[in-house]
C-alpha cells in the first residue's frame, strides 16, 4: 500500500502572495470618447438631419415662389415625419452610442 504524502496548506499557498493581492496596482486610463462632439458625427444621423434640414429648405423655397398650396400639404406631412425622425434618430443615438 502506497503512503500519501501531506503538504501544509501555508506551504502550497504563501502568506506572501495574500499581501500582493491587497496592494492596489496603480494604472492610468483616461477615455475621452463618451465626451466628444465628434461621436454626433454618425452617418446615419448626419443623413437624417440633411434629409429633414432638405425639405425644410425646399418648403422656404416653394414659400418665396408663391405655392402656398402645396407649403400647407408639405408642412401637414412634416408635422408627423419630423418627430418619427427625432426620437427615431435619438433611440438610433442612445443605442448604438458606447457610453
Amino acid at each position: 500500500m502506497r503512503k500519501t504524502q501531506r503538504f501544509p496548506f501555508r506551504k502550497i499557498f504563501p502568506l506572501t502572495l495574500k499581501s500582493s493581492l491587497t496592494r492596489p496596482r496603480p494604472f492610468r486610463a483616461y477615455s475621452f470618447v463618451p465626451f466628444s462632439p465628434l461621436a454626433m458625427l454618425d452617418p446615419t444621423i448626419l443623413t437624417l438631419g440633411g434629409i429633414v434640414l432638405g425639405i425644410a429648405i425646399i418648403e422656404r423655397i416653394l414659400e418665396r415662389w408663391g405655392v402656398i398650396d402645396l407649403v400647407d400639404q408639405l408642412a401637414k406631412v412634416m408635422r408627423f415625419i419630423l418627430p418619427v425622425a427625432f426620437y427615431s434618430a435619438l433611440i438610433y443615438f442612445f443605442a448604438t452610442f458606447i457610453f
